[in-house]
C-alpha cells in the first residue's frame, strides 16, 4: 500500500495477511474487542454485554463490512436479540441525534412478531420517543431518526434506554428486552457519528427489594490473580432527599479475614433512585486468598456539605461469610474463570 507519510496506518495483528480495502483519511476502523477478555478499567469498559462500537465519519457504515465484523453472525447462547443504533451530538443546537437502525434475532413469545421500540433518555422515565411497528418479522429494519434536546453540561450524565416490544393480535404489548446505554464514556462531538450494537437484556420485572437492588458482574482471572468487579446499576434506592444535587455512588471494598484491604469508588450519579454506572474495578487477589476474601459493595449518598449516608450494602464471598445468592454468585465466578458473571442482589442495611 502506498500511503502518504502523514497518515499513520497500522494493521492490527489479527488482520495481517488479509485483503484490505483502501480507506480514505476520514475513516477510522476500530477493531472489535474480544468479548471474553477481562475489561480493563478505562473509558470504554462497559463489556458486561457482548458489544461493539465503531467510529465512522460521514459515511454509510453498511458499505464497510469488514471480515472481522462478526456482529451479524456471532450470537451467544441464550441471546434474545441484538440492537443497532447510532448517536451523534450537535453542540450548537444541543441536540442528541439517535438513529435506530435495526434489531436482529428477536425471540418472541408467540409464532409471529410485530416489533416496535421505545427510546428514553434517562433519568427522565416519563417521556419517550417511539418507532413505527414492523409487521411480522424477527429481524426488523427501522432506519428511523430521533432527536432529544439536552444541554452539553448534562449530556454525559444521561443514559439511553431502548425497550423492544412485540404487539400481539389483540394489540397487547409484550416487552422482549432492553438495552441500557450510558453516554458518560462516549466522545460525542459534531460530525462524529458512533454506530453501536448491544445485545438485548431481560428487564428485571420483580419489584425492588426494601432498600433497592444492585447489579454487578464478577470475574476471576486465575492466571493473573485478578478479581474484577463491573458495577452496572442500582434500582429502587431510597434516597434520603430527592433532589438533582444528590449524588449516589458505589464503594467496592476487598476484605480478607474481615480486614479491609483496598476500596475503590464509582463516580457519583446525580438525582436518581435508578443510577447507571458501568464502571470496572480490578483487585489483586491470589488464588490461595479466595477462601478468606470477600467483596463489600456499599451504595452511598452524599449530600453537599453534609455527611455521607449508607443506602444499603451487599457482601459476596465464600461460605465463611455468605449464603444464598451472594454465595452462589461467588462460587459461579470461581467455577467460570475469566468469564463475567452478572447478577442482581438485594441491598441490606446491616
Amino acid at each position: 500500500l502506498s500511503r502518504s507519510r502523514s497518515v499513520p496506518f497500522i494493521i492490527p495483528p489479527t488482520l495481517h495477511g488479509r485483503d484490505w480495502i483502501n480507506l480514505t483519511n476520514e475513516e477510522q476502523v476500530q477493531e472489535d474487542s474480544d468479548p471474553y477478555m477481562i475489561p480493563q478499567s478505562g473509558p470504554r469498559s462497559s463489556f458486561h454485554s457482548l458489544a461493539g462500537a465503531y467510529v465512522v465519519g460521514t459515511i454509510n457504515p453498511e458499505l464497510y463490512k469488514f471480515p472481522e465484523d462478526k456482529s451479524e453472525t456471532d450470537f451467544p447462547d441464550g441471546n434474545i436479540g441484538r440492537l443497532w443504533f447510532s448517536i451523534e451530538y450537535e453542540q450548537e443546537s444541543e441536540r442528541l441525534l439517535v438513529s435506530l437502525i435495526k434489531v436482529r434475532k428477536l425471540q418472541p413469545p408467540a409464532d409471529s412478531c410485530s416489533p416496535f421500540v421505545k427510546i428514553y433518555l434517562l433519568p427522565d422515565e416519563r417521556s419517550y420517543l417511539q418507532s413505527k411497528t414492523k409487521r411480522k418479522t424477527l429481524n426488523p429494519q427501522f432506519d428511523e431518526n430521533f432527536v432529544f434536546q439536552v444541554s452539553s453540561k448534562m449530556l454525559l450524565q444521561r443514559t439511553l434506554k431502548f425497550l423492544v416490544y412485540h404487539v400481539d393480535k389483540h394489540k397487547k404489548h409484550h416487552l422482549l428486552g432492553q438495552v441500557i446505554f450510558p453516554l458518560k464514556n462516549e466522545v460525542l462531538t459534531d460530525d462524529n457519528k458512533l454506530v453501536i450494537w448491544r445485545d438485548l437484556e431481560k428487564e428485571n420485572l420483580e419489584p425492588p427489594s426494601e432498600y433497592g437492588d444492585i447489579q454487578f458482574s464478577l470475574s476471576y482471572n486465575d492466571y493473573l490473580g485478578r478479581l474484577t468487579v463491573v458495577v452496572l446499576r442500582a434500582r429502587g434506592l431510597k434516597l434520603q432527599e430527592e433532589s438533582h444535587a444528590v449524588g449516589v455512588y458505589v464503594k467496592v471494598s476487598l476484605m480478607n479475614h474481615n480486614k479491609f484491604i483496598k476500596s475503590k469508588k464509582t463516580a457519583a450519579v446525580l438525582g436518581t433512585p435508578n443510577p447507571v454506572y458501568n464502571e470496572t474495578f480490578s483487585f489483586k487477589a491470589d488464588q490461595t486468598e479466595l477462601d478468606t476474601a470477600s467483596l463489600s459493595l456499599s451504595v452511598l449518598q452524599s449530600i453537599k456539605g453534609e455527611k455521607t449516608l449508607l443506602l444499603g450494602r451487599v457482601v459476596v464471598g465464600p461460605f465463611m461469610y455468605t449464603r444464598g445468592k451472594e454465595l452462589e454468585h461467588w462460587n459461579e465466578m470461581i467455577s467460570k474463570p475469566k468469564e463475567l458473571v452478572k447478577r442482581w442482589h438485594a441491598l441490606c442495611h446491616t
